[in-house]
């Protein structure tokens, strides 16, 4: 997946605000793992969009 890096600086966890890094799901998709300690969260990339949607992310 590749993202522009200014977009890849502004992107953030909607719900604790921490950085987000490249990742694979359990089956192999991409998506964005969030850096928290206390509630790491993964959130799914889309046909090449990250969906940084509460509802639609994953614990890691």
């Amino acid at each position: 997946m590749q993202i522009e890096p200014w977009v890849r600086e502004a992107l953030r966890c909607p719900v604790t605000g921490a950085t987000l890094i490249d990742g694979t799901g359990p089956d192999g998709s991409p998506e964005l793992h969030s850096t928290d300690a206390v509630r790491p969260l993964a959130y799914p990339v889309r046909d090449g969009i990250p969906v940084l949607l509460e509802g639609d992310a994953r614990s890691l």
